[in-house]
C-alpha cells in the first residue's frame, strides 16, 4: 500500500472505526511487529520463542491503531514500535520467567568482571571472568546466554522512564538547540567510549548489527561462527557498554 492510500485508511478508520478498517490497518502494520520482535529476540536469545513474541507485539499494535492521533506529527510507526515493544516486555515481565538463580548470577557475573578489570586495566576475558568465579569457561557462556533477561528489564526501564514519543517533530527539533547539539555530541562520545571497551569480536558484532543491520545468521557467517556465540558475544558487549552508557543503552534496540 503506497503513502496516500495508507493516509486515506486512517482518515477513514479515524472517521468511521468500523472493525474492517481496523482489520486492514492491522494487517497493513503487521510487518512492523515482526521487525520489534526480531530485535527483541536478539536480547532474549534462546529464552522465548520469536513466535511468542510477535504473538504479544500483535496485541501492542491494536493498542496502538485504537490510540492513536492522527493530528499528531508523529508517524505511526514510530507511535506503535513503542507499542509493541511495551507490549511484548510486559508479557514477559507477566510471566515471571526470570529465576532467581539466573538474576544471581547476573550479579555475580558483573561483580567478577569488575574485579577483574579493575586488577587488569583492561576489559576482561571470558577465560578470566571464569577463572575468577571458579568456574569453567563453558559455563560462563552458558550463564551469559541465560542472562539475557537483564537487558529485558534495562529495555523495560528505558521505556518507563519517560521516554515516550509525543511529537516527531519534538525529536529532531531538540538537536537544534545547543543543548540538543551538546547532548548529541555527548551521546556520540559516550558510545564511542563503549565500544572501546569491547573485545575486536564484540565490536564486529555490535557495528555489524546496529549500523551494518545484519540477521544473527549473516554475522555468524561473516565471523565464522555459531548463531548462539554470536548471541553470547552481543550479551557481553551490552553488558560491558552499560557500565558506560547507563540508561542511554535502551537507544541500541
Amino acid at each position: 500500500m503506497n503513502e496516500s492510500a495508507r493516509k486515506k485508511l486512517w482518515e477513514d478508520y479515524a472517521r468511521l472505526k468500523t472493525s474492517d478498517l481496523r482489520e486492514k490497518l492491522i494487517l497493513e502494520y503487521a510487518p512492523l511487529v515482526k521487525v520489534v520482535a526480531g530485535r527483541l529476540s536478539m536480547y532474549l536469545g534462546y529464552n522465548v520463542e520469536y513466535e511468542d513474541l510477535v504473538s504479544y507485539g500483535v496485541f501492542g499494535l491494536i493498542d496502538a491503531i485504537d490510540k492513536f492521533d492522527t493530528g499528531k506529527e508523529v508517524k505511526f510507526e514510530t507511535y506503535a514500535s513503542l507499542r509493541i515493544r511495551g507490549a511484548i516486555l510486559d508479557q514477559i515481565r507477566r510471566m515471571d520467567w526470570i529465576p532467581r538463580t539466573i538474576r544471581q548470577r547476573q550479579k555475580q557475573i558483573d561483580i567478577a568482571m569488575k574485579e577483574v578489570e579493575q586488577k587488569k586495566g583492561r576489559p576482561a576475558t571470558d577465560a578470566e571472568i571464569a577463572a575468577h568465579m571458579g568456574i569453567r569457561e563453558d559455563e560462563l557462556l552458558e550463564w551469559q546466554n541465560q542472562v539475557k533477561a537483564d537487558n529485558i528489564i534495562s529495555l523495560n526501564e528505558y521505556v518507563e522512564q519517560g521516554n515516550d514519543i509525543s511529537s516527531e517533530k519534538s525529536i529532531h527539533a531538540g538537536f537544534d538547540t545547543p543543548e540538543g547539539v551538546m547532548e548529541k555530541s555527548e551521546l556520540k562520545e559516550m558510545l564511542v567510549e563503549a565500544l572501546e571497551l569491547l573485545t575486536d569480536k564484540e565490536k564486529k558484532v555490535i557495528l555489524l548489527y546496529y549500523y551494518e543491520e545484519l540477521t544473527l545468521k549473516e554475522i555468524s557467517r561473516v565471523l565464522e561462527v555459531s548463531e548462539s556465540r554470536i548471541s553470547q558475544l552481543h550479551t557481553r558487549a551490552l553488558q560491558k557498554m552499560k557500565t558506560k552508557m547507563g540508561n542511554y543503552i535502551g537507544i541500541l534496540d
